[in-house]
């Protein structure tokens, strides 16, 4: 079978993995009829893992494991969690893929496997100050395709946001392949941010300062 990763592209993902920190375990859920792109979301991490031995990968299918799904809130397929693994513990982020981290968006999912090795994100003080606040569940779904150059930073600060806080659920959902959830909100340009499945609606990679305030206005009604 013919790789999906260049020689050149896997020395520079290689090259970047000398930076993990400590093992991250990318869990796949797939279906064997019925997905397009499983075959090749399931070779591309596969080949993604094999770079570095702190990186592992299980797949599962979405009906033969439907409780495993559904413990992991995964409802369509192709799925991709990005969990820390801590000797036979598994700790879930929250940082989901739906649909191939292709294009733009491999540069995303390279980025999240360095962030849950080191358990640590790039966010403010006052960011995180807010997300640990939370007592409620929030979910941020990321619309994207993999021709659009700012749809990376808007993905990668809702996975931040996610591994913040353990009420934050951050997907990235690829628009193409699911379009029923892009019709759902209406996605008409990229990246679009839904928070809680449309209580807010963000277009465009808005600066963390700006996501927070959103994200503030969306929550105080709740706490009101």
């Amino acid at each position: 079978m013919e790789k999906l990763l260049s020689k050149e592209i896997a020395d520079q993902v290689k090259d970047l993995f000398t930076n993990l920190e400590q093992d991250v375990e990318i869990l796949f859920f797939g279906e064997k009829e019925g997905c397009e792109y499983c075959a090749e979301v399931h070779q591309l991490v596969d080949e993604v893992a094999s770079l570095d031995d702190r990186l592992s990968l299980q797949a599962y299918d979405l009906e033969e494991n439907s409780e495993l799904a559904e413990t992991y809130r995964v409802s369509g397929s192709p799925t991709l969690v990005i969990a820390a693994r801590d000797g036979d513990q598994l700790i879930d982020y929250g940082v989901r893929f739906l649909g191939a981290p292709a294009g733009h968006e491999f540069t995303t999912l390279i980025h999240d496997l360095l962030m849950v090795s080191k358990r640590r994100t790039e966010l403010t003080d006052e960011t995180r100050q807010f997300l640990k606040g939370l007592s409620e569940p929030m979910l941020l779904q990321v619309f994207v395709t993999p021709t659009c150059p700012y749809c990376p930073q808007a993905v990668f600060l809702a996975h931040q946001m996610a591994m913040e806080s353990e009420f934050v659920q951050a997907e990235m959902v690829e628009s193409n392949e699911f379009r029923d959830l892009a019709e759902k909100f209406m996605v008409s340009g990229v990246p679009q941010t839904t928070i809680n499945s449309g209580a807010d609606t963000v277009v465009g990679a808005l600066p963390e300062q700006v996501m927070l305030e959103r994200l503030q206005s969306v929550v105080a009604p709740i706490n009101q």
